[in-house]
């Protein structure tokens, strides 16, 4: 009885737990130029409305995901949920952040070491998120 009272709070995460936290993994790239635009919010919009399509209050999720980040100093509680996800999945969420750190042209030493850092956190070879950024610049 104690044990299950004290594991209450360990429960396996709803959806909206693991689409806020996906949320904020992009939203953190978007910020970390210190230049959060309104374009990038609504490329973090349908991302996370592709991925999790039957979210009831998106635009909820959002706020919420915004005030996570914003109280967060670390990306691992972000990045665990990526983790769990299909490859297919992790390479949209990459190509995502690609198009929210180059839509304003260009990408600085920071996001460029946020996505070395992501492709050791999410598991992902070096050669698919050279790959996906290669994507993204030629389909601008």
């Amino acid at each position: 009885m104690i044990f299950k009272f004290l594991n209450k709070d360990k429960e396996k995460p709803g959806k909206n737990d693991e689409s806020i936290n996906v949320a904020c993994l992009l939203i953190h790239a978007a910020k970390i130029d210190e230049n959060y635009t309104s374009k990038e919010r609504e490329i973090i919009k349908k991302t996370i409305n592709k991925l999790f399509p039957d979210l009831d209050n998106l635009d909820g999720i959002i706020t919420k995901s915004e005030q996570k980040e914003n109280d967060t100093n670390h990306i691992q509680e972000f990045t665990r949920n990526v983790k769990s996800l299909s490859m297919e999945n992790k390479i949209l969420i990459i190509e995502t952040l690609w198009r929210i750190i180059l839509s304003d042209g260009k990408s600085d030493i920071y996001e460029n070491n946020l996505m070395r850092r992501l492709a050791g956190l999410l598991y992902l070879d070096d050669k698919i998120i050279g790959k996906t950024k290669i994507k993204v610049l030629n389909d601008k």
